[in-house]
């Protein structure tokens, strides 16, 4: 009998294997039951209700989460405007824009440091060898820019370069090492470590690092150790074309909404695969990204991130201390506002232009995550005071540590 069995048992497994693994979600629960008030989180309808209805943005999802449970998920308004106006479905796929920084490039860099493949203090002329370093007046050449700057954006590059003129040079679309040669050939605009301005080039510079030591995208690599085991099905760069309608669609270009496709025009230009933006996902992954954060880089039973380097990448970096950023995360700048006034400055979140944030709170143990089509359809959107609002109103419905 046992026999007749086995063969069948195998092939049953064999299938099983070949199934995506289970979404991970948080549980839900009441607020009371996560030391929460439900009355206090209530008035969040009404600010995100009355924002949309200003029409500062067509919808969003907000969620809370707090001790390992989601206490409050809601969509509202509409997932998009043009061509048709459609509801807002709150496990729809957002464009996370600079979410991207430290959920993909920041995590996927610090898991190369915890397996010795780099270090912080390496040179970024070690992996680039175009890089150059900032040049006084004298002509002298400055310190060298170090992976740290490039985490911390106290490297000296510019905040932006234009994808367009990128384009004709480079071809459209065009390899990431190509643009980081583009990049890394850049007058500094100061010396490293001197001056904190936030710029998309240094993310994408440390993707294309991140590629030329483990020989995957960065795509490839943060799936592989981040996101599949945490069960962050829908979080990935490029979107599959069956997940498109489940995509808030962003910005009106050349008379389409761009859906399932990067809105940042330099992840547009590397294929949609880049460090400062691409990466496209979820309230509910994002939440359980954050809770693997706040239970110290492990989350049912898997560990993406030692709590050491979960420490360092989560309070400010003391080589740039003045730059009020951790590896990758925001603490104390003037994108902070994220903040609210009521969390307290050992918390750290990110903002993305198109609309997006999260905010982890461990003092709390608090994640707020809010995300948003404001660049839909003609990025004209406004969403910062509403962030700040949103935290307030989520750090005073906690009753109980």
């Amino acid at each position: 009998m046992l026999k007749r069995i086995w063969p069948v048992v195998l092939i049953l497994a064999a299938v099983a294997g070949l199934r995506p693994l289970p979404a991970a979600s948080l549980p839900a629960a009441k607020p009371e039951d996560a030391g929460m008030s439900s009355k206090q989180l209530a008035r969040l309808d009404g600010i995100v209700g009355a924002a949309v209805a200003r029409e500062d943005f067509p919808g969003a999802v907000l969620l809370v989460a707090r001790r390992g449970k989601t206490v409050y998920r809601k969509a509202f308004g509409q997932s998009q405007l043009v061509p048709e106006a459609l509801p807002m479905k709150a496990e729809m796929i957002f464009d996370l824009a600079s979410v991207t920084k430290p959920v993909a490039t920041a995590t996927a860099v610090m898991i190369l440091v915890e397996r010795g493949e780099v270090r912080l203090w390496d040179t970024v002329d070690q992996y680039v060898p175009e890089f150059t370093p900032w040049y006084g007046e004298k002509g002298l050449a400055g310190e060298p820019v170090r992976l740290y700057h490039l985490l911390t954006h106290t490297s000296g590059l510019p905040p932006y370069t234009d994808a367009k003129a990128a384009g004709e040079k480079l071809g459209d679309p065009c390899a990431t090492a190509d643009l980081v040669r583009l990049i890394a050939e850049l007058p500094k605009e100061s010396p490293a470590g001197a001056k904190f301005v936030y710029s998309c080039l240094n993310y994408i510079t440390l993707a294309h690092i991140v590629q030329k030591v483990t020989g995957e995208t960065l795509a490839d690599f943060a799936a592989a150790t981040v996101f599949r085991p945490l069960g962050m099905t829908r979080t990935f760069y490029r979107p599959p074309q069956e997940l498109w309608a489940d995509c808030v669609p962003t910005q009106v270009i050349e008379g389409r909404p761009l859906r399932g496709v990067v809105h940042d025009p330099l992840a547009r230009l590397q294929g949609g695969i880049s460090g400062n933006a691409g990466l496209f996902s979820t309230a509910d992954d994002l939440a359980v990204f954050a809770q693997m954060l706040l239970d110290g880089g492990e989350a049912n039973g898997v560990r993406v991130l030692s709590p050491l380097t979960v420490r360092r990448m989560t309070e400010i970096y003391p080589k740039v201390g003045g730059a009020g950023r951790g590896l990758g995360w925001d603490l104390d700048t003037g994108y902070s506002t994220v903040r609210g006034d009521l969390f307290g400055p050992a918390s750290y979140g990110h903002s993305g232009y198109t609309g997006t944030s999260v905010w982890i709170d461990p003092e709390t143990q608090t994640a707020v995550v809010l995300l948003t089509n404001r660049v839909h359809p003609d990025d004209k959107g406004d969403i910062i005071a509403l962030r700040s609002k949103v935290a307030n109103v989520v750090a005073a419905a906690v009753r109980k540590k």
